[in-house]
């Protein structure tokens, strides 16, 4: 409805409307400076609030999030009007400032009344910038003939331009010492220096180029390598947010470093990441790659709305590719258009749809050892089984009479439907079969009371209400723990009591019920999960075991549907049989009440024994049990354990599935069957949808193929075609910043027009066609650069040129810098000799402060269990990574949290580094075994034992000065009960040099 502006301001209008002739208003000339003066601040070129722009006419006249602001020719229907108005005093503008005068005001009156004529001379041209170097996919420079390397080809024309000359080349001591920190991140063995000293000397090119293969076919190089690119998913061992508890996606990093050590082409790396199920007859390591964009964060706090945070994780997800593999910043498009990118609102949104179609499961997912165990059992199964119909020729007979009574036997049942927001704490999501989703906080003991509003099936026609059973079912669900149909890490549940109440003339009872039924129950007194626990293991008495432990009254009871490894996962069924039939009325009131209370102490760590997904309904036919073959059970397994003399092979079927695995879970992608609607987002709130989008990619970059649908498979490929502008680059020059400490594009995760400019823009386009041009092997473009004399110079630097060059960005030198944080723990290990090798694996927990896991430090107390064993020395890729209280060594030296993707770690250098290394518990261990390692290994006397560590630790011996001082150190200490001894002394000294911590 239209609101006169004389409603609004009626004294105002009267001067408006008494105000003298005058010639006609000029854009330029009145309204312009209108909108420079009390406007552009906030919807001009730096800043467009509301998603407005003044200052560009096809913007002003479009409107923004609150719609069309200009309506030419009806001043009366402009919300621009009713703003400088203030028809609504909160939404009045100027928000800053004065408001405007009476002859401003009607000025702009005057302009929109009369057309809104606005000259396109006057209108700020909104620059495109498509013509950015890095929109524009690379294509192959021709090579500078400086050099015959290509990569020094380049960087010595610059130098040339530069009046520079390259660094001589690194002492072969401390060359082998990069490569092995660069490709494996681990330092070389004494023994390995002592030989590649002797090779070097016959063959420098060839020693290197033996010794780049052989590292690169360690299988320690994919635990270096892997760590750069977790970081890009910013992977974690917990959810994050306030109660932080730890999750299961360890499978997905080991996912990686496999996928390193194999040198999967980078395309394929990508593709099976963002879209390894949708491939096909994808494997199980193609699934579990899918785990990439499900490192987001979880919240689970009580009272959360579980979409909202859906819908967090989905802006984390985009804000991840685009850092990761687009190399653009494209999170700020979640509100509006891109500031300084030629990336619109909308075509974020269409990036978004393919991201949005997706479940969010807890896959069961075996090691290959487990995979083979778990086919012999399955295998070995199906030979008994077919044993059995070999040796009974009447079973198909038998079993057809057998299908066809429980068929008969089942009465129809009609589904409940219930208010919207039951007791219990967890969210209750309808789903459209009527069942109930359980999402968001997961107590581990609650009542959950569901008051009965009528049927779900509100098309069957009304027939009897009378109730003589009820049926509860739990269902399978991608959304739930290893698919569900509980709650607990397991997807398991279970059942305290399923009680039901109603008011029968005029009284509210309780209704009693006589007898229940299951296709499944585990044996009575069946212990908990140790996990389901409580504090005190002597006082807690509950155990699980068959349905009738679901109505016997008892909170130590619960039926359990555990049925073990490989087979606990499926539907279950259970029915509980009235003592008397009840007529449902309009006023009965009648409620149903699920009881569980079998879940562990702490719920803000896994310990529920929840439902999952479950649907209650009811029938009036007496003596109602449950089905068998609920759930799509194999008919034959289903009854052949009830035929009596077939008990011996059922025993042994049944002692074949004991030796299932177990397995475990990790997060995956798992598409929906019903896709949702994509919408762009007003100001990127989830709760404002606007315009409905498809799946689609910003024109500025490369474009789809025809008739590309809208899957996630499509969207892998569309990132990593040859013809991304950015694709290739982004990775190549990832790969450089590791190796020389700054990218060729200094703003690695941002290639777009605020980002830094590349120093060697030939090379980075060189690199990055001969990366795709080589399969997208990250293995050949390490190999090319470690075989380049720009890669092997000494980083011995003069004082002009650190002045010239600071940061070292014109290559006139090697690198030199503190190596990360996981690097620095892992030379400790490797000099001392503690190091464990084993690859791959659950996380460890190594010995932490044990405050950081209790209030106030952590939300809720977490389980931080110290591996005691050599776990806790294993590399530290396998550190479990907590975000909320993350390991103090690692973070002390910039390891990233994993809250968000981190492209570019920060680099500082603080006095708590030092005592860290110096103090720590682990380095303390690491500083007392190097120190017995020296003196076991090292020869007859103390100068040489020192020159062992020296080596061990530095990859050089010492000199002679060096040699004298902690010599005469390790005379001049006389330790006292309790302190340190001398060795230990020593070597403590040498794990905390400034070189034992350098890659130079």
């Amino acid at each position: 409805m239209r609101t006169p502006l004389v409603k609004s301001s009626p004294a105002l209008l009267l001067l408006l409307l008494s105000a003298p002739a005058s010639a006609a208003v000029d854009f330029v000339r009145d309204i312009q400076p209108i909108f420079s003066e009390h406007c552009y601040q906030c919807h001009g070129g730096h800043k467009q609030e509301a998603a407005f722009r003044l200052d560009n006419k096809p913007s002003a006249l479009k409107g923004g999030d609150f719609g069309v602001a200009i309506v030419p020719g009806k001043a009366d229907d402009s919300r621009l009007m009713h703003a400088v108005l203030g028809t609504n005093p909160k939404m009045r503008m100027p928000r800053k400032g004065d408001p405007l005068s009476v002859e401003e005001i009607g000025k702009l009156k005057e302009w929109i009344d009369a057309g809104a004529v606005w000259p396109d001379s006057a209108s700020v041209n909104i620059e495109r910038k498509t013509d950015h170097w890095a929109f524009k996919p690379p294509v192959r420079p021709p090579v500078p003939a400086t050099a015959k390397h290509p990569i020094d080809a380049f960087i010595r024309e610059r130098l040339a331009k530069e009046g520079l000359q390259p660094a001589p080349a690194a002492a072969p001591e401390t060359l082998l010492r990069r490569i092995h920190l660069d490709l494996t991140g681990l330092p070389p063995t004494p023994q390995e220096i002592a030989g590649f000293a002797i090779a070097y000397k016959k063959d420098p090119a060839g020693s290197i180029q033996r010794l780049t293969s052989n590292l690169l076919a360690s299988q320690h190089f994919g635990e270096r390598w892997a760590r750069h690119w977790l970081d890009a998913a910013h992977y974690a061992d917990s959810n994050g947010y306030e109660k932080d508890p730890m999750r299961f996606i360890w499978f997905y990093r080991d996912w990686v470093i496999s996928a390193y050590n194999r040198d999967l082409p980078y395309d394929q790396f990508i593709i099976q990441q963002l879209a390894g199920d949708e491939l096909p007859q994808a494997t199980q390591d193609q699934i579990v790659a899918t785990g990439f964009l499900r490192n987001t964060m979880v919240n689970e706090e009580g009272g959360v709305d579980p979409e909202q945070f859906r819908m967090e994780s989905m802006f984390d997800r985009m804000d991840t590719i685009g850092k990761s593999v687009l190399g653009l910043t494209i999170g700020c498009t979640q509100c509006h258009n891109h500031k300084y990118d030629p990336i619109s609102q909308e075509e974020y949104y269409r990036m978004f749809a393919y991201l949005n179609n997706d479940n969010e499961p807890w896959r069961v997912v075996y090691t290959a050892s487990e995979q083979m165990q778990r086919a012999q059992v399955v295998t070995r199964t199906a030979e008994l089984e077919a044993k059995l119909k070999h040796d009974h020729d009447d079973w198909q007979q038998r079993m057809k009479e057998w299908v066809a009574a429980v068929k008969a036997a089942q009465p129809q049942w009609r589904t409940l439907a219930f208010e919207d927001d039951p007791s219990g704490g967890e969210k209750a999501l309808r789903q459209p079969d009527g069942s109930i989703l359980a999402q968001g906080y997961a107590p581990t003991k609650s009542d959950v009371k569901f008051a009965v509003k009528g049927f779900h099936e509100a098309s069957v026609p009304a027939g009897p209400r009378t109730i003589s059973a009820f049926r509860l079912e739990l269902m399978n669900d991608p959304n739930l723990p290893a698919y569900g149909p509980g709650r607990s890490q397991k997807g398991t549940a279970a059942l305290t009591e399923f009680s039901a109440e109603m008011k029968i003339d005029g009284k509210m009872t309780k209704l009693k019920f006589v007898k229940a039924t299951a296709d499944y129950g585990e044996p009575e007194n069946t212990p908990l999960a140790p996990f389901a626990r409580d504090q005190d293991l002597k006082k807690d008495k509950r155990v699980t075991g068959p349905i009738a432990y679901a109505i016997d009254g008892k909170v130590e009871t619960a039926w359990g549907i555990n049925a073990g490894p490989g087979r606990r996962n499926v539907p279950r069924n259970a029915v509980f049989v009235l003592e008397k039939p009840v007529e449902l009325k309009p006023d009965s009131e009648l409620s149903v009440t699920l009881s569980m209370k079998h879940g562990g102490w702490n719920s803000d760590d896994l310990q529920t024994m929840n439902l999952g997904r479950y649907r209650i309904s009811v029938t009036d036919a007496p003596n109602a049990e449950a089905d068998p073959l609920y759930g799509k059970k194999a008919e034959f397994t289903a009854f052949r354990t009830t035929v009596a003399e077939w008990q011996p092979v059922n025993d042994e079927i049944e002692s074949l599935w004991k030796q299932h695995p177990e397995g475990t879970t990790t997060l995956t992608l798992d598409p929906r069957e019903e896709p949702r609607m994509t919408s762009v987002l007003k100001r990127g709130d989830f709760l404002k949808p606007d315009n409905r989008v498809t799946a689609g990619v910003p024109a500025v970059l490369n474009p789809l193929p025809k008739n590309a649908d809208g899957s996630r498979l499509t969207f892998a490929k569309w990132l990593v075609d040859k013809k991304s502008p950015t694709a290739a680059r982004a990775y190549v020059n990832r790969v450089w910043q590791a190796c020389f400490g700054t990218g060729l594009v200094e703003t690695a995760e941002d290639f777009g027009t605020q980002g830094s400019p590349p120093s060697h823009p030939a090379l980075l386009d060189w690199l990055a066609v001969d990366f795709m041009e080589h399969g997208w092997s990250t293995k050949h473009l390490l190999r090319l650069i470690t075989s380049s004399e720009t890669y092997q110079q000494s980083s011995k630097v003069t004082p002009q040129l650190l002045e010239r060059d600071p940061y070292n960005r014109l290559l006139a030198r090697g690198p030199r810098f503190r190596v990360e944080g996981e690097v620095v723990r892992d030379i400790q290990l490797a000099a001392s000799g503690l190091l464990n090798p084993a690859i791959g694996g659950r996380p460890v927990m190594p010995p932490a402060p044990a405050y950081l896991f209790e209030k106030p430090a952590s939300y809720a107390p977490f389980p931080w269990k110290v591996d005691e064993d050599e776990n806790q020395f294993r590399r530290s890729v396998y550190v479990f990574r907590r975000r909320s209280t993350p390991y103090p060594f690692l973070s002390t030296f910039d390891v990233p949290n994993g809250e968000s993707a981190c492209i570019r770690r920060s680099k500082s250098n603080t006095p708590l580094q030092a005592l860290m290394t110096l103090n720590e518990t682990m380095s303390m261990a690491a500083a007392k075994a190097l120190g017995e390692r020296m003196w076991k290994e090292g020869g007859s006397d103390d100068a040489a034992r020192i020159a062992h560590g020296f080596v061990l630790c530095t990859g050089r011996q010492p000199t002679a000065k060096e040699t004298a001082v902690l010599v005469d150190m390790l005379q001049r200490h006389q330790p006292k009960p309790g302190e340190i001894d001398s060795h230990t002394l020593v070597a403590r000294v040498l794990l905390n040099l400034d070189e034992t911590i350098t890659k130079e």
